[in-house]
């Protein structure tokens, strides 16, 4: 039971790494399209991977699990 928290704890955090990591994104170009700051797009494109690898973790965790509680069975085709 313990462990099933820590696991709900830690895909919550990601997901909330995931939303910030969104919000860093549209600020930032918002800002920089209003002329407030000026940003290289190398920077944009940065925070565009961060935001990626994050994704990844978290359909990666999603699909471990989900593999370890549920058996796919193959059919031969005829």
């Amino acid at each position: 039971m313990k462990k099933r928290l820590s696991n709900l704890r830690n895909l919550s955090t990601t997901y909330e790494l995931f939303i910030g990591i969104g919000l860093l994104m549209v600020i930032s170009t918002l800002l920089k399209l209003l002329g407030f700051i000026k940003i290289s797009s190398d920077w944009f494109w940065f925070i565009v991977g961060l935001g990626l690898i994050v994704e990844g973790t978290i359909l990666l965790a999603k699909q471990k699990k989900f593999d370890k509680k549920y058996k796919i069975v193959l059919r031969e085709q005829e």
